[in-house]
């Protein structure tokens, strides 16, 4: 068989070439034509379509499709086109049990499943098609390591619902729900009408911000982020994205040539201009990691004291993704150029910088995205908190955050887990003015990190939001709002601080200094660190222990590292 694993339109060999060339590699061939390459195929480019359907997640039910959209469009060009599954978790449905212990670390399971497909197989290049929660930053992760050309092209957010004329979206369903006011009959009738089609949660949640995010760092096209799941315009961004790789692979653009740390910095300012889920404070740092980016979540703050926040998205405002999609998505923030605030030099998935990808766009509705001249604050979306209950930072998404809640003292209320928590706001013994504690929830503790979204909920629902403050060493879902402070690190199961409060200690929040302390003497703190004790695992066995063992703090992303001693 003739070499045609580099026919002058390859910028580069062909890592297919691996198992495609040569007389050696005749019964990989065999397998190859099994599944189904065609003789024409054979020495041509092998792109991976990495998928994430399932039945379990309605951000993911319509994946299959796209991905065949995908097929098709590449295999138009004469190559051939696989494509295979990664796992991928509902976290709305994994809520309030020990189903969201798995939830943080599928994201690396992801990274690495498509690691070893990938590499295994010695795709040329690859589309990966996400959407909910982890599986984007895990693919993303997953591109780092591999540096092939790839692109990003998501499932998109599902429309918002309507009960009369109220839009809904799940965090109403669930506030009401905990609301003891509201009858059986209109929670179901919330049921019935708050999630109305496929898609990624309506609001500015964890699977929109970080799909809103590949557009920021260059690895996903226009209207990924925005655009709804049952649009048409979905499938035209599919095809466009199979026509987009071609020309990556053609030209060598690799994901290493995009992410780079301007554009992961790029990402966070916009970030900070959208209002997106804390979880991002989890993920940009992980996907940094990969190429060597040592992203202090600090950064935050320094990026926010120059951004302003143009959106109020839900769950922080009465807005959804599809108004953010007709008023200009995503490249409808490039007024933060005019600042300064982007590097618009960064590549993309384009072939272009992205300075020329948002010349021209044009904000639709000055409603939905200030403009910089009035803006919802002038500081950006989230913080970082620190100060002697997290000695190495605590995140708090300020744009949701009640005006009165943003300087607060009150007492603490411990609790162990999420569970002992809940009972408490729900049995009326949380009241106005406390500050709710929930440890042992972190990434080794957990083990996981599980989202706090039931107890916020309950909170809400129970009339306490604007004067209750809840902070946790676990993570927060992106439909959380109020005074919700989570990642405190050091977490409890290393001894960390938030360990060593005391039921009636006094908390003090200030989310405008952004700072985070117990009213309690160093002394006695010194104290009760010297009586403290680790606590037993409370998984010993499957992939949740190995999880504890390698996993790190929530400050550093929650990466996973093998210990150094």
């Amino acid at each position: 068989m003739s070499d045609t694993t580099n026919p002058g339109e390859w910028k580069t060999p062909l890592r297919s070439a691996a198992s495609t060339s040569g007389r050696r590699m005749a019964g990989a061939r065999a397998l190859w034509r099994a599944n189904g390459m065609a003789e024409e195929q054979i020495g041509r480019p092998i792109i991976a379509i990495v998928n994430s359907f399932t039945q379990f997640v309605p951000g993911h039910t319509h994946l299959h499709e796209i991905g065949q959209t995908v097929k098709r469009e590449i295999e138009k060009l004469g190559c051939f086109a696989a494509e295979f599954n990664t796992i991928a978790i509902d976290d709305g449905i994994a809520m309030g049990h020990d189903g969201m212990l798995y939830s943080l670390p599928s994201r690396d399971l992801i990274a690495d499943s498509v690691e070893y497909m990938v590499n295994a197989h010695k795709a040329d290049a690859m589309v990966c098609i996400s959407n909910c929660d982890k599986v984007t930053p895990g693919m993303l992760m997953a591109a780092m390591r591999l540096n092939i050309p790839a692109i990003f092209v998501s499932g998109g957010p599902m429309e918002a619902g309507r009960m009369g004329d109220r839009p809904l979206d799940l965090i109403d369903i669930m506030i009401d729900s905990a609301d003891p006011t509201v009858s059986d009959s209109d929670v179901a009738e919330l049921e019935r009408r708050g999630c109305p089609t496929c898609g990624s949660c309506s609001g500015m949640y964890t699977a929109n911000s970080m799909n809103c995010l590949t557009e920021a760092l260059g690895m996903g096209l226009q209207g990924n982020g925005t655009i709804p799941a049952v649009y048409s315009e979905r499938i035209k961004l599919a095809k466009h994205a199979g026509m987009a790789v071609m020309e990556m692979l053609r030209k060598n653009i690799c994901p290493r040539d995009i992410m780079t740390k301007e554009a992961v910095i790029n990402a966070l300012t916009v970030d900070m201009a959208l209002g997106c889920s804390t979880n991002s404070m989890l993920h940009l740092p992980a996907i940094a990691h990969e190429i060597g980016f040592d992203f202090d979540i600090a950064y935050a703050n320094e990026i926010s004291a120059k951004t302003p926040n143009l959106c109020h998205l839900a769950p922080a405002g009465p807005t959804y993704m599809e108004d953010l999609n007709e008023a200009g998505g995503v490249y409808a923030v490039n007024e933060l150029s005019t600042l300064g605030l982007l590097n618009e030099n960064c590549m993309t998935v384009t072939g272009k910088t992205i300075g020329e990808n948002i010349k021209g766009v044009q904000n639709r509705n000055p409603e939905v995205i200030r403009p910089l001249d009035n803006p919802y604050s002038r500081t950006g979306g989230l913080a970082v908190l620190k100060g002697n209950l997290a000695p190495d930072g605590s995140v708090v998404k300020r744009s949701a955050v009640a005006p009165e809640m943003l300087v607060h003292e009150g007492p603490a209320r411990v609790f162990e887990c999420e569970e002992d928590a809940i009972d408490a706001i729900k049995g009326g013994k949380i009241v106005a003015g406390d500050v709710v504690v929930i440890r042992y929830e972190g990434p080794k503790g957990g083990p996981g990190m599980r989202e706090m979204l039931n107890p916020t909920s309950a909170i809400a629902g129970m009339g306490l939001g604007s004067t209750v403050a809840l902070i946790t060493d676990g993570r927060f879902s992106g439909a959380s709002r109020g005074a919700s402070i989570g990642h405190v690190s050091p977490e409890a199961a290393v001894g960390g601080p938030i360990a060593l409060v005391e039921e009636g200690d006094i908390i003090s929040i200030n989310i405008t200094e952004c700072t985070l302390d117990v009213k309690v003497p160093d002394e006695e703190l010194a104290r009760r660190r010297a009586a403290w004790q680790p606590r037993e695992p409370k998984i010993t066995t499957g992939y949740l222990a190995r999880y504890r063992e390698l996993v790190t703090s929530g400050n550093r992303g929650a990466i996973l590292e093998i210990p150094k001693n």
